[in-house]
């Protein structure tokens, strides 16, 4: 099978290149940055940003968040069905 990503390099502007599923924590960051959050049931998600920031946003179900996120936080999260994406 033929593979368009095989000789390219990565890029933020690319399709993802693979999906990991989330576990929220206090205290652990993301085995990897993701650079997107997607949501299968909607509800609040509390992140820890790239840029060094913690956020709370509301989101829907089957939610895609276009935002580098280093951490998802335990507490004040509610949304469940989180997968990160990488490049």
């Amino acid at each position: 099978m033929s593979n368009p990503f095989e000789s390219q390099v990565s890029v933020l502007q690319d399709p993802a290149r693979d999906i990991f599923p989330i576990t929220p924590s206090d205290s652990a960051d993301l085995p990897q940055v993701a650079v997107g959050i997607y949501v299968e049931q909607g509800g609040a998600l509390r992140i820890d940003t790239v840029a060094g920031h913690t956020r709370t946003v509301l989101v829907g179900n089957l939610c895609l968040l276009p935002v580098g996120v280093r951490r998802v936080r335990l507490t004040g999260t509610t949304a469940l069905g989180l997968h990160g994406l990488t490049v």
